[in-house]
């Protein structure tokens, strides 16, 4: 008997054969019949026009195009429509929230635009965006930031940097002066939220006609402008700084209460058939905001009080954060579904989503939406010099 060959075990006529596949092996080719090909038209499918600059006569027209174009074009152009409709809409109740230096990088008469056109009719924003806002429009500057000064030089001159900008140290001590006599002037011994003092703030402005700006314009047309995460901000600390001056008087410290903002908020968004939201940027006051629908259903249902849930039927969101990084900034209206913030679209959801730079998208949306209703006038809602403030002024 021969020797068994190197790694055998045994006897060979032993050994196990894999069994015979008896089904049929798939195949991964397949055949298109010519006669199932579709047209496009014939399922209903939108076809893309190509960008004729030829025919573009102004901002409207060229986002217009931008609708039938492709990748970040056509999410521009479908956030102009959006925001067009739910404009239109004379039953659709608008929030703005924004964050980010939008300010400091001059966006805020963007802004202005909107609430003096009848864009908006409320804000929930950072307390820094308003805070810069407030520097800008009583009359002092901001600055372009030259990388030839490092951030040491920057401090020791007393020039705050904003990425490429600056704000300066005695802008930021000057308005606290303005808004310490606000408070003074203003207080009635009841406690303060950050809608009654930007309210205060802008009537500020707008009484002195100073330089146009987000808050004195939202004063003159009655829109409200909430900071959930007020102490987080210049202002907040300007309140803080006010209170131990105060203290070190012996007066009593002015009371704030943050719960009278969320309780504002919810009852404006509670008396409205439809609502839509116009988002630059995430983070807190996007969450704060869109939160108002849940918590209006965990009220009727935990406490019994209230009609129970409103979610937002319009939505356009500009952010260039994806959502694969799991924050809330970069958080799809899709999922905001689940958690009853927004209409599905199968329900009639109408929404847009941009990711790209808030500085070069949000000016071109606001622009082409202003164009288009310069040509056709809005009908149910107010628009510029039609505030609700005796005595406000026309800026334009």
């Amino acid at each position: 008997m021969g020797a068994r060959k190197a790694g055998s075990r045994g006897n060979d006529k032993r050994k196990r054969r894999a069994p015979r596949r008896t089904t049929a092996k798939k195949t991964a080719r397949a055949v298109r019949r010519e006669s199932d090909y579709g047209t496009g038209f014939d399922d209903r499918l939108e076809p893309t026009v190509p960008v004729d600059l030829s025919r573009v006569d102004s901002v409207s027209d060229l986002v217009q195009f931008y609708a039938d174009a492709a990748i970040g074009a056509r999410r521009v152009g479908e956030a102009a429509d959006i925001l067009a409709e739910m404009t239109r809409d004379p039953d659709c109740y608008t929030v703005v929230t924004v964050s980010g230096a939008m300010t400091v990088a001059k966006m805020g008469l963007v802004l202005c635009e909107m609430i003096e056109n009848g864009m908006v009719q409320a804000i929930v924003s950072t307390g820094a965006l308003m805070a810069h806002g407030f520097v800008e429009a009583s009359g002092r500057v901001h600055f372009k930031y030259d990388p030839a000064m490092d951030d040491k030089a920057l401090f020791d001159r007393g020039y705050n940097r904003v990425y490429d900008s600056l704000e300066l140290e005695k802008n930021l001590d000057e308005v606290e002066q303005i808004v310490m006599q606000v408070l003074d002037a203003s207080d009635d011994g009841t406690p303060w939220s950050s809608v009654r003092l930007n309210r205060e703030l802008g009537a500020h402005l707008s009484q002195r006609k100073s330089g146009r700006g987000i808050l004195g314009s939202a004063w003159e047309h009655d829109v409200p402008i909430y900071v959930p995460a007020f102490t987080d901000s210049e202002l907040g600390l300007d309140f803080a700084i006010h209170n131990h001056r105060r203290a070190a008087k012996k007066k009593a410290r002015l009371q704030f209460d943050p719960f009278l903002d969320l309780d504002d908020y919810t009852k404006r968004i509670d008396m409205q058939k439809r609502i839509g939201i116009f988002t630059v940027g995430g983070g807190v006051p996007r969450n704060w905001a869109q939160q108002v629908g849940p918590y209006l259903d965990i009220l009727a249902k935990r406490a019994a009080v209230g009609r129970g849930m409103v979610r937002f039927q319009y939505g356009v969101r500009i952010c260039p954060e994806p959502a694969h990084w799991g924050g809330l900034s970069g958080c799809t209206y899709a999922e905001g579904v689940s958690w009853g913030k927004f209409i599905p679209e199968s329900e009639g959801g109408r929404f847009a989503e941009v990711h790209a730079d808030a500085t070069i998208v949000w000016p071109l949306v606001v622009k082409a939406v202003l164009e288009r209703l310069d040509a056709r006038p809005l009908s149910g809602k107010r628009r510029r010099g039609s505030g609700r403030r005796q005595g406000a002024r026309n800026r334009r």
